[in-house]
């Protein structure tokens, strides 16, 4: 039965994400025509066309299903490693230390200087953030030590980004920090595209790798030593996927919150408890999740566009009460 709703899960968040992504290039506050946008597409419309097809609306719709890949995996990842049903990025810190790395290229207007300063510091700040952690827990430290670690950097990098706000030199440099920090996809180009797709990439494949030895850790850290699985590998595995999938997103995109914590709740029902089951099906799931809430932000009318961060907000956190609730009441 699990297999048949695996396939069956497989099959329809294929189908929903192809008919994401074609409405996700189709709408726009441009009203274009979709012939002269497929046709723009390739270059042959008016150059007015070409440019929307190809430098806004089609960046945008890769990145919020690569995007969303790489949060849905990494929670899926991170639930099974951790064994904690809570877990998502941003317990071990990188998501807000990539946030941190990008807030420093805004506060000292690093843009006008080097435009990509913005996601290199945002990528930097995540890897720094992973090998900070791994250095804290150690390279065979328990998955308590590993969380008090990501709890920790999460909690200086978070309080550095509050100092930011505080000390912005002007009123428009602290609303830039702000309305970055909220999360969107909006005016993202084929340079953004380009510079975070192959982080995402690798850490969508190092993430993949994890799937056996999840499984083992499953039985627990005793059994799966003795079933050959290196615990150190593995946590190193984890924490580099994470960096480089999430620091990248969190780099062109901000921060966007609960997709990898809700995605694989949502599927788990479908695919067992069996990681190397879940995290495929938990990329997709997050693609799905994440080019969805994208067409939502630009269809909820409001004076100015939606975030995209505030939205998954408002969906996630009543799910994560309830799954709060869920776990406490288990526990009695």
């Amino acid at each position: 039965m699990i297999a048949w709703g695996r396939q069956a899960a497989v099959v329809t968040l294929s189908v929903v994400l192809a008919a994401g992504l074609i409405t996700s290039f189709l709408i726009g506050p441009a009203d274009i025509a979709p012939g002269r946008l497929l046709a723009g597409l390739f270059g042959a419309a008016d150059p007015t066309a070409n440019i929307i097809a190809q430098e806004i609306r089609l960046p945008r719709t890769i990145l919020a299903a690569a995007i969303g890949a790489a949060l849905g995996l990494s929670g899926a990842v991170l639930q099974g490693f951790l064994r904690n049903p809570l877990a998502e990025p941003a317990i071990l810190g990188v998501s807000a230390s990539a946030a941190l790395g990008a807030v420093i290229a805004l506060y000292y207007g690093l843009m006008a200087v080097f435009p990509l300063a913005l996601p290199v510091f945002a990528v930097t700040g995540a890897f720094i953030a992973a090998f900070a952690v791994h250095a804290l827990a150690g390279r065979e430290a328990s998955m308590l030590t590993l969380i008090l670690a990501g709890v920790a950097i999460n909690s200086l990098a978070g309080s550095l980004v509050a100092l930011a706000l505080n000390l912005a030199p002007n009123p428009h440099a602290a609303l830039e920090i702000a309305f970055w920090l909220l999360g969107s996809l909006t005016d993202r180009s084929m340079v953004h595209l380009w510079l975070s797709l192959p982080f995402i990439v690798v850490g969508i494949g190092v993430l993949l790798m994890t799937g056996r030895g999840l499984d083992a850790l499953s039985l627990g850290e005793r059994s799966a030593r003795s079933m050959g699985i290196n615990l150190g590998r593995l946590q190193g595995l984890v924490i580099i996927g994470t960096a480089a999938a999430v620091g990248a997103s969190v780099a062109v995109a901000g921060v966007i919150g609960f997709v990898g914590l809700v995605v694989p709740h949502l599927l788990r029902p479908f695919t067992g408890h069996e990681p190397s089951r879940l995290l495929p099906v938990s990329a997709l799931g997050g693609a799905v999740a994440l080019t969805v809430a994208d067409i939502c932000v630009r269809l909820v009318p409001t004076p100015g566009e939606l975030k995209l961060g505030v939205l998954t907000g408002i969906v996630g956190a009543p799910f994560f009460l309830a799954l709060l609730m869920k776990t406490r009441t288990e526990l009695r």
